[in-house]
């Protein structure tokens, strides 16, 4: 999968440790992604080195932002597919989707979307009832 990203990448080839850096991910976690198929480095340096572009790590912050909604690596992988897929649609081209399967994959993308604002809501009372008992727990200490 980490091959199948279109389009031209932009700023200049980074090392795995400034991914990290700007990721905020730790240099294990993305060496697992890479295992896993989720992600992976775009080029290689003269060296043989591993070299990312700002797409792997736009790619690496939809990981990491799937993660605190619950979404699974499953979960994610199929998204990143999806999008990989309608990413690579070259309308009126032998490379165009198939009508019905572009259709399917904007409807998956579409429920993925769904299912995060559900969570987000949740997320946002969840974190309104916790501010809440913070403030009750600070008003006895000042009473």
């Amino acid at each position: 999968m980490p091959g199948a990203r279109t389009g031209a990448a932009t700023g200049r080839p980074m090392q795995l440790a400034e991914v990290a850096a700007r990721t905020e991910l730790p240099l294990r976690t993305i060496r697992q992604y890479e295992d896993r198929g989720l992600v992976g480095p775009s080029a290689a340096s003269p060296g043989g080195f591993p070299l990312y572009t700002d797409d792997d790590v736009a790619r690496l912050m939809v990981i990491r932002r799937m993660q605190p909604l619950g979404f699974g690596l499953d979960e994610t992988r199929e998204l990143l597919l999806a999008m990989d897929r309608l990413a690579a649609d070259l309308p009126d081209t032998d490379d165009a989707l198939d009508p019905a399967e572009r259709e399917e994959l904007v409807a998956r993308v579409h429920r993925y979307e769904q299912a995060a604002a559900a969570r987000v809501a949740e997320l946002r009372l969840e974190l309104a009832r916790a501010e809440e008992f913070a403030t009750s727990l600070r008003s006895r200490l000042t009473a």
